[in-house]
């Protein structure tokens, strides 16, 4: 398998499955995938030119923290793109043990963990938490709220961003920019995912070569390329229209994680011919169906830094009144009239 597609697609979803589980943990993480799946294509209508990586978790962990905070119709909305369909406090518990469940894989037990979650709830020195939000974050996100004074945004910027460089352990600098914060802001929730993990078939070194990626116009260019032949997770299949496309699963270190890798088998066949019929159950028919097979494979050396405003395609799974000041009711979270942006 030769993988020189025209454009690159990432989407890092948390697909944990845990025999022993109770129906609402399970319930909540089947539906944290489609969520996650279904926001990952609204993002691709934005970004239909170039490269994108994008990990849905620190979405879907946005809006369950602040559907914490919300009432009446911004509420339902929040509710109704989740769509858990289970009491809050079954929510609050699923989502602390999936928290702990993701934050507890490792490569092997010897390392440091392999995948580290954290959520950051920083608020201004003057606006006062409701008490039960509060007790709803901290005890779902074992996390404090730290207060800042945005009223200096240059100040406020740079304790952010320090606080996203620790918990990415230096990966993420500067995410914020110098006008990222207004002088208005009150409230500003970060979510990280800092994943390190080894391939368990490394690619050999010497193995690099220049090899022609297929731009998404059709042109060429030569990039630095990684290949190896190990035994492999392997499937072929077909679209609804007929179009062949292979998918190949990488295993990390430790056996717990993996990349899947789905391509076309045609270069000239664009990758939403893949993106647009991804679901949940597609992609656990991929991991059902493949078999262990020797193959050559080769794939692009790369590094993805992508930008990705969720406003619009949030609203069009149907969060909206939570963006704007005169419809967001925030109630449980401050008492006060807010917004996001």
């Amino acid at each position: 398998m030769i993988c020189t597609r025209r454009s690159i697609s990432i989407i890092l979803l948390h697909l944990v499955a845990i025999a022993t589980a109770l129906p609402p943990l399970v319930r909540v993480a089947q539906e944290d995938v489609r969520f996650g799946v279904r926001l990952f294509q609204e993002v691709l209508q934005d970004h239909k030119e170039g490269n994108l990586g994008f990990s849905p978790y620190g979405a879907s962990s946005a809006l369950n923290i602040l559907q914490f905070g919300t009432a009446g119709e911004t509420m339902e909305q929040i509710r109704k793109v989740m769509n858990y369909g289970l009491h809050e406090r079954a929510v609050y518990a699923s989502l602390r043990k999936l928290r702990e469940e993701i934050s507890q894989v490792q490569t092997v037990s010897e390392e440091p963990k392999s995948v580290h979650v954290a959520d950051g709830l920083f608020v201004q020195r003057d606006l006062t938490l409701t008490p039960g939000f509060l007790q709803r974050f901290q005890s779902t996100f074992r996390r404090h709220v730290t207060q800042v004074n945005f009223t200096d945004p240059s100040q406020a910027k740079d304790i952010l961003n320090q606080w996203v460089e620790n918990q990415t352990e230096g990966m993420i600098k500067d995410l914020l920019g110098s006008n990222s914060i207004p002088p208005l802001t009150r409230l500003v929730l970060l979510s990280a995912v800092h994943f390190h993990g080894a391939w368990k078939l490394p690619f050999p070194e010497k193995a690099t070569h220049q090899r022609p990626f297929y731009r998404m116009d059709g042109s060429q260019v030569q990039v630095s390329m990684m290949a190896n032949t190990g035994k492999y997770n392997y499937s072929e299949f077909l679209t609804p229209n007929g179009e062949d496309y292979d998918v190949i699963e990488l295993p990390y270190e430790g056996g717990e994680l993996s990349m899947l890798i789905a391509a076309p088998y045609e270069k000239e066949v664009p990758l939403s011919t893949i993106t647009n019929i991804l679901t949940p159950e597609l992609i656990q028919e991929w991991k059902e169906t493949m078999k262990p097979v020797t193959r050559f494979l080769v794939l692009p050396k790369f590094s993805l830094l992508s930008e990705v405003d969720l406003k619009a395609p949030l609203e069009r799974l149907g969060v909206k009144n939570m963006f704007s000041a005169e419809t967001a009711d925030f109630s449980r979270l401050s008492g006060k009239n807010s917004h996001f942006s």
